[in-house]
């Protein structure tokens, strides 16, 4: 028999490297879809508007940066589902980012203001930039807004002015951070829950959440940071605090989130609330 060379039968792999893609001849990209890339620029317009990053808005959204990226320049079909986080996360309608659009719906959420409450020594400070790096947005404190608004160091705004003052001050550095716009984590006071103005703006216009501790672990937390003010002629410094805990109690459990700082590591802590962020982005609520 006259010898015959066999040729081995052809893979899914071996044909598809050989066989062009009938969408893609000679290697050539395909076009990109209008509709995509309006969509994609009226994300990246929006979020750039926003002064968020991309990661931030990934981690807002709960999308991956590499979907994102894919998004923003046009390449990425998104899902109806994965287009309503989006959406959420950057405080537009559907319609407005479909028609290329983006701007703000009216009445619509501005982008979530995280806000940390509790009273001094609950870990705001030290938890705040913690979540703040970890989602990717800028951290503040409300008496930094305070002092450079006043031109007064807190010390000075209280002899001056007293409590009444630093309170209206208060308000109106909330109300400017909540209207610029902006996504950030930001540490209140613990008295600013008594101001029913600046709760409504906390509970309606930010993503409010209540850092507690046990009252004895208060004192030690500040007084390690320097701040001696709960001892300062205060004999029964623990008594007030247990106090004024139970006082600002029903205004602290309006925060639509909570967690108990005393018995894990900041960094712990600071895991605990972004996974639970993550899941209130992933299922649409962040930012209602």
């Amino acid at each position: 028999m006259p010898h015959r060379s066999e040729t081995p039968p052809h893979s899914v792999a071996s044909a598809a490297a050989v066989s062009p893609d009938p969408k893609r001849p000679n290697g050539v990209e395909p076009a990109r879809h209008p509709l995509l890339s309006s969509l994609g620029a009226a994300v990246r317009a929006r979020r750039q508007a926003l002064s968020l990053t991309r990661q931030a808005l990934a981690n807002l959204a709960g999308l991956s940066l590499r979907f994102l990226a894919e998004v923003e320049s046009g390449q990425a079909n998104v899902s109806v589902l994965k287009l309503a986080d989006l959406a959420q996360a950057l405080s537009v309608s559907l319609p407005s980012l479909l028609s290329g659009d983006g701007s703000p719906a009216a009445g619509a959420p501005h982008p979530p203001v995280i806000a940390l409450v509790g009273l001094r020594g609950a870990g705001k400070s030290t938890i705040g930039p913690l979540l703040a790096r970890g989602l990717k947005l800028p951290f503040v404190e409300l008496d930094t807004l305070i002092q450079e608004s006043t031109g007064l160091a807190l010390a000075e705004l209280f002899e001056l002015h007293g409590e009444s003052f630093y309170r209206r001050a208060e308000q109106e550095a909330l109300e400017r951070l909540v209207q610029s716009s902006k996504a950030c984590v930001v540490a209140v006071s613990g008295g600013i829950v008594t101001n029913p103005q600046a709760l409504e703006l906390l509970r309606e216009r930010t993503l409010m959440v209540w850092l507690k501790a046990r009252a004895e672990q208060h004192i030690p937390r500040l007084e390690a940071q320097g701040d001696r003010r709960p001892m300062a002629n205060r004999p029964n410094a623990l008594g007030q605090l247990n106090g004024l805990l139970r006082a600002r109690t029903p205004f602290y459990r309006q925060a639509r989130l909570s967690l108990d700082t005393s018995f894990d590591t900041p960094e712990v802590c600071t895991d605990k609330l972004l996974a639970e962020i993550q899941r209130m982005s992933l299922g649409g609520e962040a930012g209602k």
